[in-house]
Protein backbone atom coordinates (compact mmCIF):
# COMPACT_ATOMS: atom_id res chain seq x y z
CA UNK A 1 0.00 0.00 0.00
CA UNK A 2 1.79 3.56 -1.11
CA UNK A 3 1.28 5.67 1.59
CA UNK A 4 4.32 8.48 0.54
CA UNK A 5 1.95 11.32 -0.23
CA UNK A 6 -0.51 11.03 3.14
CA UNK A 7 2.93 11.18 5.10
CA UNK A 8 4.10 14.07 3.44
CA UNK A 9 1.26 15.49 3.24
CA UNK A 10 1.13 14.74 7.50
CA UNK A 11 4.30 16.10 8.00
CA UNK A 12 3.54 19.22 6.88
CA UNK A 13 0.16 19.12 8.23
CA UNK A 14 1.33 19.28 12.15
CA UNK A 15 3.36 22.41 11.24
CA UNK A 16 0.36 24.07 9.59
CA UNK A 17 -2.61 22.65 12.12
CA UNK A 18 -2.46 21.68 15.91
CA UNK A 19 -2.99 18.25 15.81
CA UNK A 20 -2.28 17.90 11.89
CA UNK A 21 -6.36 17.68 11.71
CA UNK A 22 -9.03 19.86 12.35
CA UNK A 23 -11.76 17.20 13.89
CA UNK A 24 -9.84 15.07 16.79
CA UNK A 25 -11.40 12.11 15.97
CA UNK A 26 -9.85 12.22 12.66
CA UNK A 27 -6.57 12.51 13.73
CA UNK A 28 -3.42 10.24 13.59
CA UNK A 29 -3.54 9.28 17.06
CA UNK A 30 -6.97 7.42 16.30
CA UNK A 31 -5.60 5.02 13.66
CA UNK A 32 -2.33 2.36 13.32
CA UNK A 33 0.42 3.90 11.91
CA UNK A 34 -0.11 2.78 8.65
CA UNK A 35 -3.02 3.81 7.99
CA UNK A 36 -4.10 6.63 4.84
CA UNK A 37 -3.63 9.89 6.21
CA UNK A 38 -5.89 11.97 4.08
CA UNK A 39 -9.15 11.03 1.92
CA UNK A 40 -8.71 12.32 -1.97
CA UNK A 41 -12.58 11.81 -3.00
CA UNK A 42 -15.56 9.41 -2.33
CA UNK A 43 -18.53 8.18 -3.80
CA UNK A 44 -21.04 5.61 -2.32
CA UNK A 45 -19.50 3.35 0.53
CA UNK A 46 -15.85 3.59 -1.26
CA UNK A 47 -12.73 6.07 -0.91
CA UNK A 48 -9.37 6.45 -2.74
CA UNK A 49 -6.70 8.17 -0.48
CA UNK A 50 -4.48 10.70 -2.27
CA UNK A 51 -1.78 7.62 -2.81
CA UNK A 52 -4.74 6.41 -5.13
CA UNK A 53 -5.52 3.53 -2.53
CA UNK A 54 -9.14 2.16 -2.66
CA UNK A 55 -11.13 1.58 0.30
CA UNK A 56 -14.52 0.36 1.64
CA UNK A 57 -15.07 2.85 4.36
CA UNK A 58 -17.11 2.33 7.69
CA UNK A 59 -17.82 5.20 9.94
CA UNK A 60 -18.81 7.93 7.13
CA UNK A 61 -17.61 11.07 8.11
CA UNK A 62 -18.08 10.30 11.67
CA UNK A 63 -21.53 8.88 11.54
CA UNK A 64 -22.80 12.18 8.89
CA UNK A 65 -22.83 10.62 5.87
CA UNK A 66 -25.69 8.11 6.34
CA UNK A 67 -26.94 8.37 2.71
CA UNK A 68 -23.32 8.46 0.73
CA UNK A 69 -20.26 9.96 -0.50
CA UNK A 70 -21.44 12.33 -3.35
CA UNK A 71 -24.78 10.84 -3.45
CA UNK A 72 -26.04 12.26 -6.61
CA UNK A 73 -29.63 13.38 -5.76
CA UNK A 74 -28.74 15.85 -2.75
CA UNK A 75 -25.75 16.80 -5.06
CA UNK A 76 -28.04 18.26 -7.69
CA UNK A 77 -30.20 19.78 -5.11
CA UNK A 78 -26.66 21.57 -3.57
CA UNK A 79 -25.61 22.53 -7.39
CA UNK A 80 -29.20 24.37 -7.90
CA UNK A 81 -28.52 26.23 -5.20
CA UNK A 82 -25.53 27.73 -5.47
CA UNK A 83 -26.82 29.11 -8.81
CA UNK A 84 -29.10 31.39 -6.79
CA UNK A 85 -26.38 32.58 -3.97
CA UNK A 86 -25.92 30.65 -0.33
CA UNK A 87 -26.12 33.58 1.63
CA UNK A 88 -27.84 37.46 1.69
CA UNK A 89 -28.56 40.09 4.07
CA UNK A 90 -32.13 39.26 5.15
CA UNK A 91 -33.35 35.08 5.16
CA UNK A 92 -33.44 33.38 1.98
CA UNK A 93 -37.16 31.82 1.38
CA UNK A 94 -35.68 28.37 1.87
CA UNK A 95 -35.20 28.53 5.36
CA UNK A 96 -39.14 28.53 5.87
CA UNK A 97 -39.55 25.54 3.13
CA UNK A 98 -36.87 23.56 4.96
CA UNK A 99 -38.06 24.55 8.83
CA UNK A 100 -41.73 23.28 7.34
CA UNK A 101 -39.89 19.93 5.95
CA UNK A 102 -38.07 19.45 9.05
CA UNK A 103 -40.70 19.84 11.56
CA UNK A 104 -43.12 17.95 9.43
CA UNK A 105 -40.51 14.89 9.25
CA UNK A 106 -39.26 15.15 13.11
CA UNK A 107 -42.51 16.25 14.97
CA UNK A 108 -45.36 15.95 12.97
CA UNK A 109 -47.69 15.56 15.80
CA UNK A 110 -45.88 18.27 18.56
CA UNK A 111 -46.19 22.45 18.57
CA UNK A 112 -42.23 22.60 17.97
CA UNK A 113 -40.44 25.14 16.00
CA UNK A 114 -36.59 24.96 15.19
CA UNK A 115 -33.49 27.01 14.42
CA UNK A 116 -30.52 25.86 12.29
CA UNK A 117 -27.34 26.43 12.86
CA UNK A 118 -23.74 24.68 11.09
CA UNK A 119 -23.24 22.10 14.10
CA UNK A 120 -24.20 19.76 16.61
CA UNK A 121 -21.89 21.56 19.14
CA UNK A 122 -23.57 24.89 18.79
CA UNK A 123 -27.13 23.26 18.88
CA UNK A 124 -26.73 21.32 22.16
CA UNK A 125 -25.08 24.62 23.51
CA UNK A 126 -27.84 26.86 22.48
CA UNK A 127 -30.27 23.66 24.47
CA UNK A 128 -29.04 24.73 27.81
CA UNK A 129 -28.64 28.36 27.44
CA UNK A 130 -32.46 28.11 26.57
CA UNK A 131 -32.79 25.64 29.70
CA UNK A 132 -31.75 28.18 32.06
CA UNK A 133 -33.05 30.56 31.05
CA UNK A 134 -36.39 29.24 30.86
CA UNK A 135 -36.06 28.02 34.26
CA UNK A 136 -33.78 30.33 36.23
CA UNK A 137 -31.25 27.60 37.13
CA UNK A 138 -27.56 27.53 36.71
CA UNK A 139 -27.13 23.75 36.41
CA UNK A 140 -26.78 21.13 33.52
CA UNK A 141 -26.47 17.16 34.13
CA UNK A 142 -24.79 15.01 31.54
CA UNK A 143 -25.10 11.28 30.82
CA UNK A 144 -21.73 10.23 31.34
CA UNK A 145 -20.54 7.30 29.51
CA UNK A 146 -22.10 8.63 26.37
CA UNK A 147 -18.92 10.42 24.82
CA UNK A 148 -19.83 13.73 23.15
CA UNK A 149 -21.95 16.50 23.43
CA UNK A 150 -20.24 20.02 22.61
CA UNK A 151 -16.66 21.56 22.26
CA UNK A 152 -18.68 24.19 24.76
CA UNK A 153 -17.23 24.43 28.02
CA UNK A 154 -20.17 23.66 30.10
CA UNK A 155 -19.02 20.06 28.71
CA UNK A 156 -15.72 20.06 28.23
CA UNK A 157 -15.10 20.97 31.65
CA UNK A 158 -16.27 17.39 32.99
CA UNK A 159 -14.35 15.51 30.35
CA UNK A 160 -10.72 13.94 30.69
CA UNK A 161 -9.66 16.94 28.71
CA UNK A 162 -10.43 20.38 30.81
CA UNK A 163 -7.64 22.45 30.20
CA UNK A 164 -8.50 25.87 29.60
CA UNK A 165 -12.16 25.83 31.59
CA UNK A 166 -12.83 27.05 34.81
CA UNK A 167 -13.61 25.78 38.24
CA UNK A 168 -16.46 27.63 38.23
CA UNK A 169 -17.71 26.61 34.84
CA UNK A 170 -16.78 22.89 35.71
CA UNK A 171 -18.57 22.92 39.26
CA UNK A 172 -22.68 23.67 37.02
CA UNK A 173 -22.28 20.13 35.30
CA UNK A 174 -22.94 17.34 37.13
CA UNK A 175 -23.01 13.80 35.61
CA UNK A 176 -25.32 10.84 35.41
CA UNK A 177 -24.81 7.47 34.10
CA UNK A 178 -26.87 5.82 31.61
CA UNK A 179 -29.67 3.46 32.45
CA UNK A 180 -30.03 4.31 36.20
CA UNK A 181 -32.36 6.37 37.60
CA UNK A 182 -31.96 6.04 40.95
CA UNK A 183 -28.55 8.17 39.75
CA UNK A 184 -30.64 10.93 38.32
CA UNK A 185 -32.99 11.20 41.58
CA UNK A 186 -29.74 11.12 43.73
CA UNK A 187 -29.13 14.28 41.39
CA UNK A 188 -31.98 16.41 42.05
CA UNK A 189 -31.75 15.87 45.45
CA UNK A 190 -28.46 16.62 45.76
CA UNK A 191 -28.95 19.78 44.17
CA UNK A 192 -32.54 20.77 45.13
CA UNK A 193 -34.03 23.78 42.60
CA UNK A 194 -30.84 23.80 40.62
CA UNK A 195 -30.01 21.47 37.67
CA UNK A 196 -32.13 23.46 34.25
CA UNK A 197 -31.58 20.26 32.52
CA UNK A 198 -30.83 16.95 32.05
CA UNK A 199 -28.91 16.25 28.43
CA UNK A 200 -28.54 12.46 27.28
CA UNK A 201 -28.96 10.32 24.32
CA UNK A 202 -32.02 8.24 24.35
CA UNK A 203 -30.44 4.74 23.04
CA UNK A 204 -26.07 4.24 22.86
CA UNK A 205 -24.48 1.33 22.43
CA UNK A 206 -26.61 -0.27 25.51
CA UNK A 207 -30.54 0.50 24.28
CA UNK A 208 -32.20 1.88 27.30
CA UNK A 209 -33.95 -0.09 30.11
CA UNK A 210 -37.55 -0.79 30.30
CA UNK A 211 -38.63 1.89 32.52
CA UNK A 212 -36.09 3.97 32.34
CA UNK A 213 -36.09 6.72 29.97
CA UNK A 214 -40.15 7.15 31.48
CA UNK A 215 -38.64 7.51 34.42
CA UNK A 216 -36.20 10.14 33.36
CA UNK A 217 -39.01 11.97 31.98
CA UNK A 218 -40.95 11.43 35.42
CA UNK A 219 -38.12 12.94 37.28
CA UNK A 220 -37.91 15.95 35.12
CA UNK A 221 -40.96 16.83 35.43
CA UNK A 222 -41.50 16.68 39.21
CA UNK A 223 -38.38 18.99 39.77
CA UNK A 224 -38.97 21.12 37.13
CA UNK A 225 -36.26 20.54 34.73
CA UNK A 226 -35.89 19.90 31.14
CA UNK A 227 -35.15 17.07 29.36
CA UNK A 228 -32.85 17.84 25.77
CA UNK A 229 -32.10 14.48 24.05
CA UNK A 230 -29.05 14.44 21.92
CA UNK A 231 -30.21 13.05 18.63
CA UNK A 232 -27.21 14.44 16.71
CA UNK A 233 -26.20 10.66 15.60
CA UNK A 234 -29.42 8.56 16.35
CA UNK A 235 -31.81 11.12 13.73
CA UNK A 236 -31.53 9.97 10.68
CA UNK A 237 -29.78 6.90 11.23
CA UNK A 238 -31.94 5.15 13.91
CA UNK A 239 -34.95 6.69 12.95
CA UNK A 240 -35.73 9.71 11.10
CA UNK A 241 -37.20 11.69 14.29
CA UNK A 242 -34.17 9.70 16.51
CA UNK A 243 -33.88 7.24 18.99
CA UNK A 244 -36.04 9.19 21.10
CA UNK A 245 -39.37 8.91 18.91
CA UNK A 246 -38.19 4.92 18.84
CA UNK A 247 -38.91 4.30 22.76
CA UNK A 248 -41.30 6.75 23.37
CA UNK A 249 -39.92 9.41 24.76
CA UNK A 250 -40.93 12.99 23.81
CA UNK A 251 -37.86 15.52 24.91
CA UNK A 252 -38.37 19.08 25.63
CA UNK A 253 -35.90 19.94 23.40
CA UNK A 254 -33.68 17.92 20.82
CA UNK A 255 -30.69 19.01 18.81
CA UNK A 256 -30.47 17.40 15.28
CA UNK A 257 -27.40 17.16 12.89
CA UNK A 258 -25.21 14.65 10.88
CA UNK A 259 -27.19 13.02 8.53
CA UNK A 260 -29.74 15.14 8.19
CA UNK A 261 -27.42 16.71 5.57
CA UNK A 262 -25.70 13.76 4.40
CA UNK A 263 -22.38 15.34 5.43
CA UNK A 264 -23.43 18.74 4.72
CA UNK A 265 -23.17 20.97 7.39
CA UNK A 266 -26.05 21.56 9.04
CA UNK A 267 -27.54 21.16 12.58
CA UNK A 268 -30.76 21.76 14.05
CA UNK A 269 -32.40 22.75 17.57
CA UNK A 270 -35.86 21.92 18.11
CA UNK A 271 -38.32 21.74 20.55
CA UNK A 272 -41.70 23.50 22.58
CA UNK A 273 -42.37 26.22 21.18
CA UNK A 274 -42.96 28.07 24.42
CA UNK A 275 -38.94 27.33 25.19
CA UNK A 276 -37.66 28.05 21.63
CA UNK A 277 -39.60 31.50 21.59
CA UNK A 278 -37.49 32.88 24.34
CA UNK A 279 -34.94 33.61 21.71
CA UNK A 280 -37.79 34.76 19.10
CA UNK A 281 -38.96 38.38 19.02
CA UNK A 282 -42.73 37.08 20.45
CA UNK A 283 -42.47 36.64 24.24
CA UNK A 284 -42.66 38.58 26.88
CA UNK A 285 -40.17 37.55 29.11
CA UNK A 286 -36.57 38.24 28.88
CA UNK A 287 -34.64 37.82 25.33
CA UNK A 288 -32.27 34.51 24.67
CA UNK A 289 -29.20 35.47 22.42
CA UNK A 290 -29.96 32.14 21.06
CA UNK A 291 -28.19 30.94 17.63
CA UNK A 292 -26.94 33.53 15.55
CA UNK A 293 -24.54 33.23 13.09
CA UNK A 294 -23.96 34.64 9.50
CA UNK A 295 -23.30 30.46 8.07
CA UNK A 296 -26.13 29.39 10.64
CA UNK A 297 -28.64 29.24 7.44
CA UNK A 298 -26.69 28.67 4.12
CA UNK A 299 -28.99 27.66 1.31
CA UNK A 300 -26.73 25.05 -0.23
CA UNK A 301 -26.69 23.19 2.93
CA UNK A 302 -30.30 23.70 3.88
CA UNK A 303 -30.92 22.44 0.02
CA UNK A 304 -29.07 19.17 1.22
CA UNK A 305 -30.96 19.11 4.12
CA UNK A 306 -34.51 19.07 1.52
CA UNK A 307 -33.28 17.02 -0.52
CA UNK A 308 -31.90 14.22 2.47
CA UNK A 309 -35.36 14.21 4.00
CA UNK A 310 -37.01 13.46 0.92
CA UNK A 311 -35.13 10.83 0.04
CA UNK A 312 -35.72 9.66 3.50
CA UNK A 313 -39.51 9.76 2.61
CA UNK A 314 -38.91 8.25 -0.75
CA UNK A 315 -36.99 5.12 0.26
CA UNK A 316 -36.58 2.53 2.46
CA UNK A 317 -33.56 4.22 4.06
CA UNK A 318 -33.98 3.51 8.04
CA UNK A 319 -34.92 0.01 6.82
CA UNK A 320 -32.31 -0.66 5.06
CA UNK A 321 -29.63 0.81 7.51
CA UNK A 322 -30.48 -1.84 9.54
CA UNK A 323 -30.40 -4.70 7.38
CA UNK A 324 -27.10 -3.69 6.29
CA UNK A 325 -26.08 -3.46 10.13
CA UNK A 326 -27.83 -7.16 11.24
CA UNK A 327 -25.62 -8.40 7.97
CA UNK A 328 -22.51 -7.35 9.18
CA UNK A 329 -23.25 -8.18 12.73
CA UNK A 330 -24.40 -11.68 12.18
CA UNK A 331 -21.27 -11.97 9.64
CA UNK A 332 -18.24 -10.66 11.95
CA UNK A 333 -19.99 -13.04 14.91
CA UNK A 334 -20.23 -16.16 12.64
CA UNK A 335 -16.44 -16.09 11.46
CA UNK A 336 -15.49 -14.98 15.24
CA UNK A 337 -17.19 -17.60 16.78
CA UNK A 338 -15.54 -20.00 13.85
CA UNK A 339 -12.36 -19.09 15.13
CA UNK A 340 -13.17 -19.70 19.22
CA UNK A 341 -12.69 -15.93 19.56
CA UNK A 342 -16.31 -14.62 20.65
CA UNK A 343 -14.59 -13.62 23.59
CA UNK A 344 -12.13 -11.20 22.54
CA UNK A 345 -13.93 -9.69 19.60
CA UNK A 346 -17.59 -8.78 19.15
CA UNK A 347 -19.71 -5.96 17.74
CA UNK A 348 -22.42 -3.84 19.95
CA UNK A 349 -24.87 -1.18 19.35
CA UNK A 350 -27.71 -0.76 17.58
CA UNK A 351 -27.40 -2.15 13.46
CA UNK A 352 -27.00 1.29 12.31
CA UNK A 353 -24.81 2.62 14.52
CA UNK A 354 -22.18 -1.00 15.30
CA UNK A 355 -19.09 -0.35 16.87
CA UNK A 356 -16.01 -3.15 17.19
CA UNK A 357 -15.44 -4.46 20.54
CA UNK A 358 -11.90 -5.81 20.67
CA UNK A 359 -10.38 -7.68 23.94
CA UNK A 360 -6.84 -8.63 25.17
CA UNK A 361 -6.14 -11.99 26.85
CA UNK A 362 -7.78 -11.35 29.73
CA UNK A 363 -10.59 -9.95 28.60
CA UNK A 364 -10.45 -6.44 28.74
CA UNK A 365 -11.20 -3.86 26.60
CA UNK A 366 -8.29 -3.06 24.66
CA UNK A 367 -6.83 0.16 22.49
CA UNK A 368 -3.98 -2.03 21.46
CA UNK A 369 -5.87 -4.84 19.68
CA UNK A 370 -8.25 -2.32 18.48
CA UNK A 371 -5.47 -0.73 16.92
CA UNK A 372 -4.43 -4.58 15.69
CA UNK A 373 -7.92 -5.27 14.08
CA UNK A 374 -8.07 -1.76 12.21
CA UNK A 375 -4.56 -1.93 11.01
CA UNK A 376 -5.46 -5.54 9.51
CA UNK A 377 -8.46 -4.59 7.76
CA UNK A 378 -6.96 -1.55 6.47
CA UNK A 379 -4.29 -3.59 4.63
CA UNK A 380 -7.27 -5.49 2.90
CA UNK A 381 -8.61 -2.31 1.85
CA UNK A 382 -11.21 -1.65 5.21
CA UNK A 383 -11.34 1.41 6.75
CA UNK A 384 -13.15 0.50 10.13
CA UNK A 385 -13.14 3.06 12.86
CA UNK A 386 -16.22 1.70 13.80
CA UNK A 387 -18.58 -0.34 11.85
CA UNK A 388 -21.03 2.15 10.93
CA UNK A 389 -23.21 1.24 7.41
CA UNK A 390 -24.53 3.87 4.81
CA UNK A 391 -27.49 3.22 2.25
CA UNK A 392 -24.61 3.05 -0.55
CA UNK A 393 -23.09 0.11 1.26
CA UNK A 394 -24.50 -3.09 -0.35
CA UNK A 395 -24.51 -6.92 0.65
CA UNK A 396 -21.11 -7.26 -1.38
CA UNK A 397 -19.57 -4.56 0.49
CA UNK A 398 -20.96 -5.85 4.06
CA UNK A 399 -19.98 -9.87 2.78
CA UNK A 400 -16.20 -8.24 1.60
CA UNK A 401 -15.98 -7.01 5.01
CA UNK A 402 -16.57 -9.96 6.46
CA UNK A 403 -14.15 -11.84 4.75
CA UNK A 404 -11.56 -9.61 5.77
CA UNK A 405 -12.17 -9.75 9.14
CA UNK A 406 -12.11 -13.68 9.56
CA UNK A 407 -8.61 -12.94 7.51
CA UNK A 408 -7.43 -10.47 9.92
CA UNK A 409 -8.91 -12.72 12.96
CA UNK A 410 -6.38 -14.99 12.21
CA UNK A 411 -3.10 -12.42 13.06
CA UNK A 412 -5.86 -11.18 16.20
CA UNK A 413 -5.35 -15.31 17.46
CA UNK A 414 -1.25 -14.99 17.06
CA UNK A 415 -1.19 -11.60 18.74
CA UNK A 416 -3.39 -13.27 21.95
CA UNK A 417 -0.99 -15.82 22.40
CA UNK A 418 2.16 -13.85 21.72
CA UNK A 419 1.49 -10.19 22.70
CA UNK A 420 -0.12 -7.60 19.92
CA UNK A 421 3.56 -5.69 19.71
CA UNK A 422 4.38 -8.81 17.58
CA UNK A 423 2.22 -7.55 14.67
CA UNK A 424 1.54 -4.20 15.02
CA UNK A 425 4.16 -1.72 13.09
CA UNK A 426 4.15 1.71 14.89
CA UNK A 427 2.27 2.48 18.87
CA UNK A 428 -1.80 1.69 19.80
CA UNK A 429 -4.72 4.44 19.19
CA UNK A 430 -5.55 6.68 21.73
CA UNK A 431 -8.58 7.87 23.37
CA UNK A 432 -9.23 11.80 22.04
CA UNK A 433 -10.24 12.69 25.93
CA UNK A 434 -6.65 12.45 27.48
CA UNK A 435 -4.80 15.26 29.57
CA UNK A 436 -1.73 14.85 27.91
CA UNK A 437 -0.32 13.35 24.75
Amino acid sequence: MRLHESRRLGARAHDLIPGGAHTYAKGDDQYPVDAPGFIARGSGCTVWDVDGNEFIEYGMGLRAVTLGHAFEPVLAAVRAQLELGVNFTRPAAIEVACAEQFLDVVAPDREWMVKFTKNGSDATTAAVKLARAYTGRDMVAVCAGQPFFSTDDWFIGVTAMPAGVTETTRALTARFPFNDAESVAALFAEHPGRIAALVLEASYQDPPRPGYLDRVRRLCDEHGALLIVDEIINGFRMHERGAAYVHGLVPDLATFAKGMGNGFSVAALTGRADVMELGGLRTTRERVFLLSSTYGAETHALAAAMATMSVYRAEPVIERLRQLGERLADGVRAVVAARGLSAYVDVAGHPANLVHVTRDAEGNRSQEFRTLFMDQLIRQGIIAPSFVVSYSHTEAHIDRTVEAVDLALDTYAKALADGWEHHLTGRAVRPVFRPYN
